[in-house]
């Protein structure tokens, strides 16, 4: 954006998101002064850089949301998009591959998004490094993969150091969490009773010094908080599901231990460990492991106390 002049002589722009200045004799300054503050040029820029933000802030969830729940997105609405800047920043270099007849992504046909036009397709650098096109006519929608669906992740974070990828949305580089053996038993660590475990407690009796804390953090990090819960929507081969976080349900300023965390259906129904698909198993304990991390920790002197 060209700069716009204002009062005084000053004259302003945006760089990216930030309304930058120069004075009268073009020299830039390190900040608006603040007699500008209330000039209209100023303002109009300033919620123009707002509205950027939030645009760049929503394209980001957006990406973020289309791979965590699975779902096929079509090329002719990335081609739509990927002149928008704050779209091509969240989509560059995603993994990306066509959806399968059932429904799943054909990782052999996979690669790092580069370009998108209506005409052409998904210009992608496949996985032995060639520069290739998914035409449109042939492939109308593709996934962006869960990391964790992705065969051989090491050696695709690898090839993508090589390559100088640098994803907007987390994907390659995304924490990933595999259900352990025996998760599904009594005896493999989860709760206590017959039957098949249903919740896991890998993050339970996580201190906070006041609820509010618990929740004030899970909220920070993208999450819902609902029923004393810090809740995940999920969707795994098309089944809505979530997981939900126990944090505690007094008063917001009591102290509160973390419980278990569970995996429920559309219906509420709680699911046994051994029927957490892998995205919804990592995506929950990466939801659990994140608020768990901001948790009270005593050093061991305290402890001894």
């Amino acid at each position: 954006m060209g700069w716009i002049e204002t009062t005084g002589g000053y004259a302003i722009a945006l760089d990216g998101t930030r309304v930058v200045c120069r004075n009268a004799a073009g020299r830039a300054l390190k900040q608006v002064p603040p007699k500008l503050k209330d000039d209209a040029e100023v303002v109009r820029l300033r919620q123009l850089a707002e509205w950027l933000e939030r645009h760049e802030r929503e394209c980001r969830e957006q990406v973020d949301t289309w791979l965590v729940r699975s779902l096929p997105v079509p090329v002719a609405l990335l081609a739509r998009v990927w002149p928008d800047e704050a779209w091509q920043s969240a989509l560059r270099d995603l993994v990306v591959a066509p959806v399968a007849a059932d429904g799943s992504a054909e990782t052999e046909r996979a690669g790092f998004l580069r370009n998108a036009d209506p005409a052409r397709g998904l210009g992608i650098v496949d996985l032995d490094g060639d520069s290739v096109w998914l035409d449109a006519a042939e492939v109308e929608t593709v996934l962006i993969p869960h990391p964790v669906l992705l065969e051989e992740l090491a050696d695709l974070r690898e090839f993508a150091a090589e390559l100088g990828v640098e994803q907007g949305a987390e994907q390659l580089f995304r924490e990933v969490w595999r259900r352990p053996e025996g998760a599904g038993d009594i005896t493999g660590g989860a709760s206590g009773g017959g039957g098949t475990a249903q919740d896991w407690r890998a993050y339970a009796d996580g201190k906070f010094a006041q609820l509010r804390h618990a929740t004030a953090r899970a909220v920070s990090l993208g999450y819902r908080v609902r029923g004393g819960q810090a809740v995940c929507p999920l969707v795994e081969n098309g089944r809505q599901l979530e997981a939900a976080y126990w944090l505690g349900d007094d008063y917001p300023e009591s102290e509160t231990l973390t419980g278990s965390l569970e995996w429920r259906d559309k219906a509420g129904r709680r699911l046994p460990l051994t029927e957490v698909g892998p995205v919804a198993w990592s995506e929950g304990e990466r939801m659990a492991a994140l608020v768990y991390a901001g948790r009270v920790v005593e050093s061991d002197e305290e402890k001894a106390l």
